[in-house]
């Protein structure tokens, strides 16, 4: 092993079991760290795996130095908002604390290329409808914040160390693997395509529909959703960038234009065939009109030629997945 191996934290979650099923498939050797919290052992499949805490520095360091890894991939975290809302300082502890560890491990063991998973949540409520690097950083909620602050920690390192970096900020990622071998399984999800699939299984008793007087077309919040595969495949992207020697930079991960709530019920209903329990409730405090990203920036500079962009193939798989999850 050596400069084709990686560290991967959090691989046995949602993204991150996708992206480590990529990064195998172009020869790389993936080591996944995770406590399995929140994620599934039965993912992580054909990787070399490691049951423990990214925030144990004596153990990370083991591992970097046993393997002599290239790069880290860190995606272990927890992404709840209102959990985030709840329990503040857990995540803070687990986002932010934990990161710190992680990557003082990594600079200690001479790991210099590190890709972080980021979110469209540092942005908060922002005032353009369309959300460019540009478009400041207001987080109106701790998982928002507690992953802004990482990339504020990743942003001083490179500064002060060789260390070079990719944040991808992802929008709102959904869908399964097309081969329907792993999928969205986290506990207590809040994703709005997972959520709508589950209602239409009967899984959850109704789909909740918060805010039907927006300043959109049809009163519902807009959301710019991207394929999880569309979304690993940046990540591949993003480690050939770092393994070239570019400088760090951060990214919005998205495909530049959103869809309703109504249109995914819609979606999910096409797919389902038939309707699913829907409930209108009030607005949530927070919750913006729309949000979309620019991701014009992903396909410059990593040369990013989504896939998936079909909401309705989106659905599909999260659908498939949901009525036949394998974990």
């Amino acid at each position: 092993m050596g400069d084709k191996t990686l560290l991967l934290t959090g691989g046995a979650g949602y993204i991150g079991s996708h992206i480590a099923q990529d990064l195998r498939r172009e020869g790389y050797e993936v080591i996944v760290l995770d406590d399995l919290s929140r994620g599934f052992e039965a993912a992580v499949m054909g990787c070399e795996f490691v049951r423990g805490d990214v925030g144990d520095k004596d153990l990370v360091t083991v591992l970097l130095n046993k393997y002599r890894v290239s790069a880290v991939l860190h995606f272990a975290g927890f992404t709840i908002v209102p959990e985030s809302v709840e329990k503040p300082l857990m995540y803070y502890g687990n986002n932010t604390a934990k990161s710190r560890n992680l990557m003082e491990a990594c600079v200690e063991c001479g790991v210099n290329r590190f890709i972080f998973s980021s979110t469209a949540a540092v942005y908060g409520v922002p005032k353009s409808e369309l959300i460019t690097l540009e478009t400041p950083t207001e987080p109106t909620n701790p998982y928002g914040m507690s992953k802004l602050m990482t990339e504020m920690m990743l942003k001083d390192l490179s500064r002060a160390s060789p260390m070079k970096y990719v944040a991808l900020r992802y929008f709102n990622v959904a869908g399964g693997d097309p081969d329907g071998h792993i999928g969205q399984s986290t506990p207590g999800c809040t994703l709005l395509i997972k959520v709508a699939c589950e209602a239409a299984l009967g899984k959850r008793r109704q789909l909740y529909i918060h805010g039907t007087d927006y300043p959109t077309p049809d009163g519902t919040g807009v959301r710019d959703y991207i394929h999880v595969s569309d979304l690993s495949a940046a990540h591949v992207l993003a480690l050939h960038y770092l393994e070239a020697d570019e400088t760090s930079i951060t990214l919005n991960c998205g495909y530049g234009h959103g869809y309703s709530v109504r249109e995914v019920v819609r979606a999910v209903e096409a797919v389902h065939g038939g309707p699913i329990p829907v409930v209108e409730a009030d607005r949530r405090p927070g919750d913006p009109p729309q949000l979309v990203a620019d991701g014009s920036s992903t396909r410059q500079v990593l040369g990013w030629q989504p896939r998936y962009d079909d909401l309705e193939f989106i659905v599909e798989t999260s659908y498939r997945w949901e009525n036949d999850p394998k974990y």
